[in-house]
């Protein structure tokens, strides 16, 4: 079964590398990394509504320049910065995901770079 890692030529804040790929394939699924509020290597400002937004474009170029859409999403996993902001974050969340949410883990932790919002997803599209 073949592997196929995306992006890890890509740059984080500050013009680093960044020493993982933003997605791998591998037997039909893709696992996307933990996705943050960032344009052009900086973290946009705003509040949990707009960083959710950018967060969420951002999985979905990478879902879309592997072949995936949201469709394909068999699980989420959330990080939220602080924890008043779930429901502001759950209405954003739903825009995207609609009535067939995938499954979903949220939780709250302090979060690597100055954002209050990290999303990883896990697709599926049967290689067959």
């Amino acid at each position: 079964m073949p592997i196929t890692r995306y992006g890890f030529d890509k740059k984080g804040a500050g013009g680093q590398n960044l020493p993982f790929a933003r997605a791998v394939e591998a037997g039909g699924f893709l696992f996307v990394s933990g996705q943050v509020p960032m344009q052009d290597g900086e973290i946009i400002e705003g509040g949990i509504v707009a960083q959710t937004h950018k967060t969420m474009q951002n999985v979905i170029a990478i879902l879309e320049e592997a072949g995936y859409s949201l469709k394909d999403a068999v699980r989420v996993g959330v990080w939220l910065d602080d924890p008043r902001d779930f429901w502001s974050f759950n209405g954003v969340y739903k825009e995207y995901f609609g009535e067939a949410p995938p499954a979903r883990a949220c939780v709250q932790s302090r979060i690597m770079v100055d954002c209050k919002v990290e999303i990883e997803v896990t697709a599926y599209k049967d290689p067959s």
